[in-house]
């Protein structure tokens, strides 16, 4: 592999998983806030984002989960460039979520996700390029709810498929969680990590390291420097501290906030190679919002 051709498979493989640390597998709704401003400037990347996925059993331990989940993504880019900003104010990620989950035996469940995509401008009408597959295959041992069990802990293991990375093959999906004790738990795997301390049940801090991001289709192509821009990517590694508070059992407000160390803002064209840079100095960032889980 070439290393123009590796370092845009880092930059596919970098988003796709950063959708899928947004894509929580518990979550029922969610409303969300992120913000990032451009270091030494007025632009700035705002993401309001609303999830609700509804769960239908169908026979004891099985559920169909039906559901969608949108993403506005605002680019205030207020500095001059040599393209028209006005064609990429704001982008829109639609999803459909269909989900099938059941038990296997008394320690896992196996899941299912099919998640059609809709990834644009959305400034003209909608073409087959703003369609894209998302789904996945997931294994998950669950015994947090293990009275038993010392130092409870969740695993889930899986395999995902994304159109947006142009990988032809599923990538692996990791997530280990264990609390070790009535203060400190910690969630290890690709592409979220954090440590949690509780000061109550209800109340808790978090430091984390994790990714975020996007691939979409730029439906009226720009012309720079004699090249078509077809797309648009944005893929950023983050680390900070967070602070979550539960309401009850299934309602939790959540803020986090730090700093990115990787920061990748990019036009692309219809080969996905890139184009022109918007922005890869690293910044401030800031997600907050409330979400219901099971």
């Amino acid at each position: 592999m070439s290393n123009k051709s590796s370092k845009l498979f880092c930059v596919v493989v970098f988003c796709f998983l950063s959708q899928l640390a947004n894509a929580q597998l518990t979550d029922l709704a969610r409303l969300e806030y992120s913000f990032i401003p451009k270091s030494n400037s007025e632009d700035q990347y705002t993401r309001l984002r609303a999830l609700l996925n509804y769960p239908i059993q169908t026979k004891e331990d099985c559920y169909l989960i039906i559901g969608a989940e949108y993403n506005r993504i605002i680019l205030n880019l207020e500095d001059d460039y040599p393209f028209d900003k006005s064609r990429l104010k704001t982008i829109n990620i639609i999803d459909l979520n269909f989900g099938y989950t059941f038990k296997t035996s008394e320690k896992w469940r196996l899941g299912f996700k099919f998640n059609p995509r809709i990834a644009s401008t959305l400034t003209t009408k909608i073409t087959s390029d703003d369609f894209f597959i998302n789904g996945g295959a997931f294994a998950i041992s669950d015994r947090t709810k293990d009275e038993s069990s010392k130092r409870p802990y969740r695993l889930i293991l899986g395999l995902t498929f994304n159109a947006t990375t142009g990988v032809p093959f599923p990538l692996p999906f990791v997530s280990y969680f264990r609390r070790v004790n009535e203060r400190w738990s910690f969630s290890a795997g690709v592409p979220k990590s954090n440590v949690k301390y509780f000061f109550t049940e209800s109340s808790m801090l978090q430091t984390f390291i994790g990714l975020d991001g996007y691939f979409a289709h730029v439906q009226e192509p720009l012309a720079i420097q004699g090249r078509q821009v077809e797309n648009i990517s944005l893929s950023v590694a983050v680390g900070g501290l967070g602070y979550e508070y539960c309401f009850t059992k299934h309602l939790v407000a959540y803020m986090y906030a730090g700093y990115t160390f990787r920061l990748n803002n990019v036009l692309r064209d219809g080969n996905r190679e890139e184009v022109f840079k918007l922005d890869d100095i690293n910044a401030f960032y800031l997600r907050t919002g409330i979400k219901f889980k099971i």
